[in-house]
This record gives structure tokens, C-alpha cells and sequence, in this order.
């Protein structure tokens, strides 16, 4: 279980570990507001099942004839499980953000990925393709990552191993190093100047009225607005950085997303 706040690289975790360990690809179930556990092990088609028997109906009268584990579609767990058993190695399997889910979704998770196994239940009387299990020796490495947009069911957190990312200036310089890599407009920037911005970002997450504080991303968009910005010039740019009035920081509208915080930061409006 990772959490952090948005941009610290939670997500990143899984495929660097993936990486690392010569376990690629990743298997990445990306949870939403309406996701359940069934998503995560696997969807049986309905609407085709009663389609087909219904035609079996007409045509024969034999309806019971139809196999239901043809219209069983592995999701993510099982997925991960027969990933194991065709390369004999773990699967990497990541729940991204847990935490947007509704509550129940990991209380219903609680004895499949302790035990990594479950039932279709539409198999009820087909005993030998219903149970679903990972090998013993070949369990799945589980990726979990929460924003802490709400905390998650106590015995849920007692299944898992926690680490919590700190966001701090090294982590900032680092992911901005490593995206200046990919983008040609942050490599623009010379040394000091991208010093001072990255200072001027972290001076206003410190201000501690903030509700919504700006994260990695907000900071590489405005990076990207700043080295992009036709009509400014280098001299222009190292000044208004300069200023110690965060309020007049250029294209603050990328990093601040409340119009409350604009106000107690002292900005009147947006130019």
C-alpha cells in the first residue's frame, strides 16, 4: 500500500519495481468511482449467455446445452494468475488509487487477495473451473496506491504492507530532471533560473492557508508555460521569479485551482 499526494510517484513505483525485477509488463486495473470487485476478477456476459440460449431454446429445445465458462472474461487477478503460470514468475499487479473507489470495494476484496483465490459463482456446478487460484509458490506483487482521499477499511490495511512518500524538495528536483529529459522546452531553462522556480513553487506550497496545494504536475505545466512563453524574455522572466510577492508569480491560474486561495494569496484577478 503507497500513499502520498498526488505526484510523488506512487503509480511510477509499481513500473519501476516491475522494471527492477525483470517482471514487466505491468497489469494496471485503474480504480473509479464506480468500480467493484467483480471488476478486478471477472465479468461473466450475461447479455450473451440468455442470447445464445435463448437461440438454443428455438433451434433445439436445449438450452442447458451452452458452456457458461465461454462467457467468462478474465479481469486484472486472474489475469495476473495466468500471467504466472505461462512465464513462472510473478505478475505485477497495480490498483491505482484504491481510494476513489465506493467503500465497499475493498471489504469485498478482503479473503481474494489474502488467499489469492475466488469462485465464479456462475460456475456453481462446474467444480473443476470454478475455483480460480494463483499458484502457492507464484503469488502476484500487489501495487495498491491512495491519494488518502478518505481511509480504508482497518482490516483491509492489515493485509497490506505500508509505505507513505513524502513530498519533499529532493523528490521536486528529481522529477523535474527526469521529465526535462523527454520535454525540449524544460531544457530551456538555465540552472539557477530552474532553481529559483522550483524554490518559488515550494515557497507557495508553504503557504499554509492553501486548500488545494499545487503538485508535481501543476509545477511541470507551469514549467512548460514559463520556457514557452513567447513574449517574455529571460531577463523578464528571472525578475518577476525573483520577486519575493508570490502573489505576482506568473501564471499562477496553472498551479492554483481555488478561487479561495487566489483571494488569501492577494491575487485580485488573472491577467
Amino acid at each position: 500500500m503507497l500513499t502520498g499526494e498526488p505526484g510523488t510517484g506512487k503509480t511510477q513505483a509499481a513500473y519501476y519495481a516491475a522494471y527492477k525485477l525483470d517482471l514487466e509488463p505491468v497489469i494496471h486495473f485503474q480504480v473509479k468511482s464506480e468500480s467493484t470487485a467483480r471488476d478486478l476478477l471477472y465479468q461473466f456476459d450475461m447479455v450473451q449467455y440468455f442470447h445464445d440460449a435463448q437461440f438454443a431454446k428455438t433451434v433445439d429445445n436445449n438450452a442447458s446445452a451452452l458452456d457458461k465458462y465461454h462467457y467468462v472474461e478474465p479481469c486484472p487477478l486472474w489475469q495476473a494468475f495466468e500471467h504466472s503460470d505461462k512465464t513462472g514468475k510473478p505478475a505485477v499487479l497495480l490498483i491505482d488509487e484504491i481510494d476513489k473507489a465506493p467503500r465497499d470495494f475493498p471489504n469485498d476484496l478482503l479473503h481474494e487477495l489474502d488467499k489469492m483465490e475466488f469462485m465464479i459463482s456462475e460456475l456453481a456446478h462446474d467444480d473443476s473451473r470454478r475455483h480460480i487460484h494463483a499458484a502457492q509458490a507464484i503469488r502476484p506483487l500487489v501495487f495498491i496506491t491512495s491519494n488518502s482521499e478518505r481511509r480504508l477499511p482497518e482490516p483491509f490495511l492489515r493485509r497490506c504492507v505500508y509505505h507513505h512518500i513524502r513530498f519533499n524538495d529532493a523528490m521536486v528536483e528529481q522529477a523535474v530532471a527526469a521529465h526535462a529529459q523527454k520535454q525540449p522546452e524544460l531544457q530551456q531553462f538555465q540552472p539557477e533560473l530552474l532553481k529559483l522556480a522550483i524554490r518559488r513553487f515550494l515557497e507557495l506550497r508553504d503557504f499554509d492557508a492553501l486548500r488545494k496545494k499545487p503538485a508535481t504536475g501543476e509545477l511541470l505545466v507551469w514549467l512548460r508555460m514559463l520556457a514557452l512563453a513567447a513574449d517574455m524574455k529571460v531577463e523578464d522572466l528571472d525578475q518577476q521569479l525573483a520577486t519575493k510577492d508570490l502573489s505576482t508569480l506568473p501564471y499562477l491560474g496553472v498551479l492554483l485551482k481555488d478561487h479561495q486561495d487566489m483571494e488569501d494569496l492577494g491575487i485580485g484577478r488573472l491577467d
